[in-house]
Order: structure tokens, then C-alpha cells, then sequence
């Protein structure tokens, strides 16, 4: 038997991410993953409030009343208009249904983004084109698809490499696109000398659900960029919490962005 998580007698939070799992696959038929449906439902019906402007600002389905703005994240997005001399054309991998689009676009304005075009998982997609696209926020269901219909500058990835069962492979696939400009936010990485597979159990007041999650080692991560990228600068989450991270109950983990530019284009 598969077993994911021996809960102790302590009161210690059976939410949060646990243990250091060696298979992925074992572990995500283990758990009902992110794919459910009631995920993506409660996303769609937070951000159309968003949207219709009844509620001001969502992150991870749950509303705010007052938007956090991701400074670090603006700012590399507004200093890579300024090296182009022109708007961006953006790919946010795994960008929900616009979350992070709704939350910096009356900041951003077209002078800074040309189009922001999230590449998701299928059904997120159908959902996005049914309640969210317009001429401005597009949605696409690869990287490729998104290109043959429109070139990118720069490529966002927030809180979304950590979910991938292979990200070394993606990771490697990703510098070959040659872009611009690749921005990692909210990544998770650790204290650890390798990469760490967690359970990552969810508060059932955002919504149940649990999936494989990973924690990077953090060199082994920027490994893949450093003979094409140069590293211009890097920042801990705006989230509050996530710039120390508990697993197993150890404050060993910790969310961290990276700003990386080509270095034969901007040296």
C-alpha cells in the first residue's frame, strides 16, 4: 500500500507539505492532484467577480479585499519593455485563468504588455476562452501553440515548475526557446543538496485537494540557464509566509523568484 502521510498525536497542521517521496507517478494515483474540477470552478467564479469588478483582487481561488502587488515581478516586467524600447508580448506558464494578468494589468497598461497570452492544462483553457479571452489576454494549452500565433519576449513562470512530475526536462526544453527574458516567481526551493518530492496537502478553506509537489535545489535549478542566461537579479515571494517554508514541520523550504536575461541579445 502507498502511503502518503502518517499524521502523529501532536496538534501540528496536517496541511502544508510532507515528507520526501522518490515517485511521482506512484504519488499523484495516490491523491486526486490539480486537475480536479472543483478547483478550476472555484478559480473561475473568484476571478469573474474579479472581472465584473464586484471583488478586487484573487490569488490561488480566495479573494482579497485590497490587491498585493508583486513589486519584484512589475519590475522586471517594466525593465524588459525598457531594453526591447517596446511593449511585451508575455507567455504565463501556468497561469490559471489570469491571476496574475488581473492582478498587475492596471499597473502594467499596454505601454508595458502587449499581450498575455497563459498556457494551461486543457480544461482551463476551455474555460479561459469561454469566460476570459479578449484581444488582449489569450489562452493556450502549450508553449508551441502559443507561438505559432504569436512571438514572445519574455516568459513568466509563478508557482507553476513545482507542479510538473518531470521539470529538469522542461527546465532544459525552456532555454532552448531562446527568449528574451524568463522570470521565475513563487518557486519553490530548499535547504537540501538534491530536489525534494512532497505531498502537498491543501487547507480545505481554499479547497481540498493534495498533489505532488517539488522543493529545487537551488543551483541545480539555474544550471540550466547559466551558459545562455545572465542572472540579473533574484527576490524572495511577495506572498507573506512563503520566504520560509515549512516540510515535515521544518522551516527548510523556501518561494524565491529569478530574473534571467539572454546574454547574447542584452549583455
Amino acid at each position: 500500500m502507498f502511503k502518503l502521510f502518517s499524521s502523529s498525536k501532536s496538534k501540528k497542521s496536517p496541511y502544508g507539505w510532507f515528507g520526501n517521496y522518490s515517485n511521482w507517478d506512484d504519488l499523484m494515483n495516490a491523491v486526486d492532484g490539480y486537475s480536479s474540477v472543483n478547483i478550476l470552478n472555484k478559480t473561475k467564479d473568484a476571478l469573474l467577480q474579479v472581472k465584473e469588478g464586484t471583488a478586487v483582487y484573487e490569488r490561488d481561488s480566495v479573494l482579497f479585499d485590497q490587491i498585493i502587488h508583486p513589486f519584484p515581478l512589475l519590475t522586471c516586467l517594466f525593465k524588459s519593455a525598457a531594453k526591447l524600447k517596446r511593449p511585451l508580448h508575455i507567455i504565463d506558464f501556468g497561469g490559471s485563468l489570469g491571476s496574475t494578468y488581473f492582478q498587475t494589468k492596471h499597473l502594467l497598461g499596454n505601454d508595458i504588455c502587449a499581450s498575455w497570452n497563459i498556457v494551461e492544462q486543457e480544461h482551463y483553457v476551455a474555460a479561459g476562452k469561454e469566460h476570459f479571452e479578449d484581444d488582449h489576454l489569450k489562452f493556450f494549452s502549450s508553449i508551441e501553440a502559443c507561438l505559432q500565433v504569436q512571438k514572445i519576449d519574455l516568459i513568466l513562470l509563478s508557482g507553476s515548475v513545482q507542479y510538473l512530475p518531470e521539470p529538469h526536462l522542461f527546465l532544459e526544453k525552456l532555454a532552448g526557446y531562446n527568449f528574451d527574458f524568463i522570470v521565475f516567481d513563487r518557486t519553490a526551493f530548499h535547504q537540501g543538496k538534491q530536489d525534494r518530492l512532497t505531498l502537498q496537502i491543501v487547507p480545505p478553506e481554499i479547497y481540498k485537494a493534495a498533489y505532488p509537489a517539488w522543493f529545487f535545489h537551488e543551483e541545480s535549478f539555474l544550471n540550466h540557464f547559466i551558459s545562455d542566461y545572465t542572472i540579473m537579479c533574484d527576490f524572495t515571494s511577495y506572498v507573506a509566509g512563503e520566504s520560509l517554508m515549512d516540510i515535515d514541520h521544518q522551516p527548510v523550504g523556501y518561494d524565491k523568484g529569478f530574473y534571467l536575461v539572454q546574454k547574447s541579445r542584452y549583455a
